[in-house]
């Protein structure tokens, strides 16, 4: 039997690690509804599809999720964040999904050594909130028999854009006679995320994403002179519970 995957170049740790756990624990993994298998005594030319039934169908319902999460990029700063998203599936396996990032920072153990050693100010960008509009693809469920139980889920990717309200030391950092000040940003920029969706009950379900943001700004003042911008990123890891109607 041959599991057909479209061609997935993902090279976070974090995503790998979620695939490895489910196809571990998992009793069977679907592309789609019509899974395909080979059968060696028919023709090369002839194919067999295979209808697997889904328990939780998706198509023309609307669902919405509240979750929490962590901040993986800032070396400076501990953030945690409160996530709100909802959406719509217009078939099985698209949907339009609105997301709502509001973020929550403090100073951490390395910012505060760093300034009791040298005395040093480290230039750092932290994220107030976020929000935009993605498309979301679920092109693979399956389920998980654990505890004599099965559970079922989904395995969504999503891409969008988001507009990113941000605070950055990016005047200050670089002097060393200026009081360290914090400006306001905006940026816009693209959202990609990958996560699974549990099935609990019809209705209710928990997830897990891996979110990542990418926008383009500038680095810290040097001398009056601004560097030039580049893109950056900020990842988060969101647990989540929702419901579907």
């Amino acid at each position: 039997m041959k599991l057909i995957f479209p061609h997935l170049n993902i090279s976070s740790v974090a995503i790998l690690c979620m695939v490895a756990i489910v196809s571990l624990y998992s009793g069977s993994i679907y592309s789609s509804e019509k899974d395909l298998y080979d059968f060696l005594w028919l023709d090369q030319d002839k194919k067999v599809y295979v209808l697997q039934q889904k328990v939780y169908q998706k198509k023309k319902s609307y669902y919405i999720n509240i979750g929490l999460g962590f901040n993986q990029s800032n070396d400076f700063f501990d953030s945690t964040l409160f996530n709100l998203s909802s959406g719509y599936y217009f078939t099985e396996e698209w949907a339009i999904e609105i997301n709502y990032n509001s973020y929550s920072n403090s100073t951490n153990e390395t910012y505060k050594t760093l300034g009791d050693v040298n005395g040093s100010i480290p230039f750092s960008r932290q994220l107030l909130k976020a929000y935009g509009v993605m498309g979301i693809w679920s092109p693979f469920y399956g389920k998980v028999n654990t505890f004599n139980k099965i559970f079922y889920f989904d395995w969504n990717i999503g891409a969008g854009l988001s507009q990113i309200t941000a605070v950055s030391n990016k005047e200050t950092a670089a002097s060393s006679f200026s009081q360290d000040i914090y400006s306001k940003e905006k940026y816009t920029g693209v959202t990609v995320k990958t996560g699974l969706k549990f099935h609990t009950t019809e209705h209710i379900h928990v997830g897990i994403d891996l979110q990542v943001l990418y926008y383009e700004a500038p680095g810290v003042v040097q001398t009056g002179v601004i560097t030039a911008e580049k893109w950056r990123s900020n990842s988060d890891i969101i647990f989540s519970v929702g419901y579907s109607f």
